[in-house]
């Protein structure tokens, strides 16, 4: 059966069982109306499947009088800050992110180049279910389309990227030229996404020497794109077989960072922000968002520092609005997202990136080395498929179990203990229960997963 799955951040599907030309083409228009016909930014990542899709819907928006800026293939962060940077009406993304060759998306950015508030994504859909294209003939008769003189304006920006790294540069948190010395021996892999000339002409300019794997421009991703250990084999055996100062890894649409040490073993993706919430605090004390899925080791961290930590819901949209309201000075997810709002308000890799060469130009020792400085924990991520039972019931007999407890229901339901902490979400696409639990060894994390997998199975 086929598979559209509509959400907060935009539309998804796989390319040809789902996600084709006419739904395309009718959530296109829908945000051409979201966004009062106005100028838009679109950019794509580098799967096959975007140029086509890019096609429709830049056609589209012009067809409706919507005036429109292409970035060509860019992460998806640079497309966020040229709606900034324009001042345009909002902005669309075309990129499934860490989803398979198959799969394309169109993500959609308000006027401030954020992700849709929820209210924001109620009313765009409300616009999108008033057009209802048929299958044999994907016109729309429900808004006429501009005369040939009416048509919007269409620009392609070359090299769309380069405006996103001059902003890096003149950072207050940066110095080049400290980063520069460092003369980092790095090891990249951008999985033949976005990032395959941007990562590497910003880590040229630092003045890295690169050794470069999957940074080819064939659209298709050489692995599973999303940048987890298991998906990793082939790097990590790179990584551990050479010497290396770091080893960078970035997502399909280049807003995850991932990095694995001079030993070439996993650095871990929560400890990507914890470092750079270590960094950052030590420059300038401020409040600090993270989702509820974050590694405790940030709240450790910032009552060093004697800051606050701010806990949102998971999804980007939920961390920056909170950053934005807190006037936060760091911030991210657990999944390598870095958001630091002194570029712009959105997770992005390449913040991520610049702020840890300067942490480790600044600490002058290995990565390995600043990795044991940081609290240390141990966090494990599973799904616990359900069969036909509610998971809303699930969570609420586990509440009721654990009712004594800490426990915060913002987002599923997440209980604290002094040793550890479980955040358990139903998926919103799946009949799953996301299980995340975070211990101070390895071995204790695993039996609590054991644990909790256990108590929802009694649940069921």
């Amino acid at each position: 059966m086929p598979t559209l799955i509509k959400s907060i951040s935009g539309i998804r599907g796989i390319v040809g069982d789902g996600l084709d030309p006419q739904h395309i083409l009718k959530f296109s228009a829908a945000f051409a109306e979201f966004c009062n016909y106005g100028k838009i930014v679109v950019g794509r990542d580098s799967r096959i499947s975007g140029g086509f899709i890019n096609n429709l819907v830049i056609g589209t928006l012009n067809s409706l009088g919507c005036e429109v800026y292409d970035l060509g293939i860019c992460p998806t962060p640079t497309v966020q800050i040229y709606v900034e940077h324009l001042k345009a009406n909002g902005g669309i993304a075309i990129t499934a992110s860490h989803n398979p060759n198959e799969w394309n998306a169109l993500k959609l950015l308000n006027s401030s180049g954020m992700f849709l508030s929820l209210s924001e994504a109620n009313d765009y859909f409300n616009i999108a279910d008033k057009i209802q294209p048929s299958s044999h003939n994907i016109a729309m008769s429900w808004q006429a389309y501009r005369k040939w003189n009416e048509i919007g304006k269409y620009h392609y920006i070359n090299d769309s990227w380069q405006l996103h790294l001059d902003k890096l540069y003149t950072m207050e948190l940066v110095d080049i030229e400290n980063i520069r010395n460092r003369r980092f021996k790095i090891l990249l892999d951008c999985v033949n996404g976005a990032g395959i000339n941007v990562v590497p002409k910003l880590l040229s300019d630092l003045n890295c020497e690169i050794t470069k794997i999957n940074c080819e421009e064939s659209g298709i991703f050489p692995r599973n794109p999303e940048p987890i250990p298991e998906n990793l084999t082939e790097t990590i055996s790179i990584a551990k077989n050479n010497s290396f100062d770091l080893t960078i890894i970035v997502d399909p649409d280049v807003d995850r960072l991932v990095l694995l040490t001079d030993k070439g073993e996993p650095f871990g993706e929560e400890n990507t922000i914890a470092q750079v919430v270590k960094f950052v605090l030590g420059k300038k004390k401020g409040n600090v968002c993270i989702n509820l899925s974050t590694t405790r080791a940030v709240e450790d961290i910032a009552e060093e520092f004697g800051c606050k930590v701010y806990r949102t819901p998971v999804g980007e949209i939920n961390v920056v609005s909170k950053m934005r309201e807190t006037n936060a000075v760091i911030g991210g997810e657990g999944s390598g997202g870095v958001i630091c709002p002194a570029l712009h308000l959105g997770r992005d890799a390449l913040v991520g990136i610049i702020l840890t060469l300067q942490n480790l130009a600044e600490y002058g020792k290995s990565i390995s080395e600043l990795k044991n400085q940081l609290p240390r924990y141990s966090i494990k991520k599973e799904k616990y498929d359900l069969s036909n039972v509610d998971a809303d019931e699930i969570l609420i007999k586990l509440k009721q179990k654990f009712r004594d407890e800490k426990i915060n229901t913002d987002d599923g339901l997440r209980i604290d203990f002094e040793d550890h902490w479980v955040h358990l979400r139903k998926s919103n696409t799946e009949p799953i229960i996301r299980l995340i639990v975070e211990a101070r060894s390895s071995i204790e994390a695993k039996g609590l997963m054991s644990k909790y997998k256990k108590l929802i199975a009694e649940s069921e």
